[in-house]
């Protein structure tokens, strides 16, 4: 779901290693955040343990979705982890949709029959948006839900970066729904948010509902309780000609369905941002405590 722009000599670094492929080689992609990478790793040990083809990685491509997608289509690559909420949105460019199960099949619909592309079953995490108040303030006020902050936000200041504030599925969908009038709104950067709401002047932030700073963060996400933000749960697509040259593969793919919640995504996330383990170490310990290795 979120993109972080890197140099374009890296897109095409990672891009012309991928230029020539053997028949049992299968390219691997990511976009450049911590939880793609460790998905990455996942998919990576799953497939050389499961089957006899080869794993190249193209990890961290600068432009995520964006330059991601169209090298699947030329065949650059066959498969990476992608969120249902990017998919139909960003790639698709359609209206939102709340019911997270009828995205689902919309989106994997759509893919299959106008590109060709397989979603695999969901993991199970949904990376969407949340708010999050401050504990404290949670306690003041008794606020497990967002119908909750309703009562009490015009006394509450709210902060976010500039683009969830302009966002139609962001902040605008959000005050649509919920009636929210807040006694202050910042702009401050996405990277500063937790540190905003640890101080006395801010009350309310939005997070990402599988960050790993939510393990050890002084917050309380609320309970989205209307359906408000459009759902991002993960999956892997897959280039169907790799399927049909490969049948294997499929059934290696849906071993992770199903397998991962937003609490163990989350701590997944910690052990490798905040505890700066590897990535590939962290899914392999993983993947082996679900009986998958």
């Amino acid at each position: 779901m979120r993109n972080i722009t890197l140099c374009c000599f890296m897109v095409f670094f990672l891009f012309a290693g991928c230029a020539k492929k053997t028949d049992q080689e299968i390219v691997i992609a990511s976009k450049p955040v911590t939880e793609q990478f460790i998905l990455a790793e996942m998919l990576t040990l799953l497939i050389e343990e499961h089957t006899d083809l080869t794993v190249k990685q193209s990890l961290g491509i600068g432009g995520g979705t964006s330059n991601i997608h169209p090298a699947l289509l030329k065949g650059e690559i066959d498969l990476y982890p992608e969120y249902t909420g990017t998919g139909w949105l960003f790639v698709l460019k359609q209206a939102p949709i709340q019911d997270a199960n009828v995205l689902y099949q919309k989106v994997k619909e759509a893919y299959y029959t106008q590109m060709q592309l397989h979603w695999s079953g969901l993991y199970g995490f949904n990376n969407t948006y949340g708010v999050a108040v401050a504990e404290q303030v949670a306690r003041q006020y008794n606020l497990r839900t967002v119908s909750d902050l309703t009562k009490v936000s015009d006394k509450l200041v709210f902060a976010a970066n500039p683009d969830f504030l302009e966002r139609e599925d962001g902040f605008v969908g959000l005050t649509k729904a919920y009636g929210l009038t807040f006694k202050v709104i910042k702009e401050i950067d996405i990277g500063l948010r937790y540190e905003a709401v640890r101080s006395e002047g801010v009350d309310v932030i939005t997070v990402f509902s599988t960050d790993g700073r939510l393990k050890e963060e002084p917050v309380v996400v609320l309970d989205d309780d209307r359906s408000c933000f459009t759902s991002y749960h993960a999956a892997t697509i897959v280039r169907n000609e790799q399927l049909k040259q490969h049948p294997e593969l499929e059934q290696v793919l849906e071993k992770l369905t199903g397998k991962i919640s937003n609490e163990e995504m989350i701590a997944l996330n910690y052990q490798v941002e905040i505890e700066k383990q590897d990535p590939k170490v962290v899914a392999k310990v993983f993947l082996k405590q679900k009986g998958l290795l």
